[in-house]
């Protein structure tokens, strides 16, 4: 009986080492976001995210014009919030799909945008839903490209 418990204590060590390295290689990437402290959709939008397994900072700022001009945002792209993951920027309630899509393709690109506030977007579930476009902008095109399309019946 005692030759068992060395093997039963070496196996349950060795499943809480795999456990504990199992879920940092789930864990996602970094997602560092900007947002105004009263703004509830993006909260909704980071914890969208995170469902999806990315790691969300949120800073809460008034200063949000100042954010995306830093972060080189065009004005006709804005919305409520901006982030970054991974040298892209991320403006808008941009799905958790498409983030992890141009996470694997690294396209050149400065990043993704969803310019307003589009009812059904992620964090902006309302009970209406329009369609939008995901847009990539910077990078080798000048003028921002369609990444992704939601059109709904």
């Amino acid at each position: 009986m005692s030759s068992l418990f060395p093997a039963t204590a070496r196996r349950l060590v060795g499943i809480g080492l795999l456990s504990a390295f199992s879920t940092a290689a789930w864990a996602g990437p970094l997602v560092e976001m900007w947002k105004d402290p009263n703004c509830g959709c993006c909260t909704a939008w980071a914890e969208h995210l995170e469902a999806a397994g990315f790691e969300v900072e949120m800073h809460d700022t008034r200063e949000m014009r100042e954010v995306k001009i830093e972060h080189g945002v065009p004005q006709e792209l804005a919305s409520c919030h901006t982030a970054t993951v991974d040298g892209y920027v991320i403006e808008g309630h941009v799905p958790a799909a498409d983030i992890q899509r141009l996470l694997e393709e690294s396209p050149e690109v400065a990043g993704l945008a969803v310019p307003g506030m589009p009812h059904g977007s992620p964090g902006m579930e309302t009970g209406r839903v329009d369609d939008y476009a995901v847009l990539a902008f910077g990078g080798q095109h000048e003028a921002p490209q369609i990444f992704q399309e939601y059109i709904h019946d």
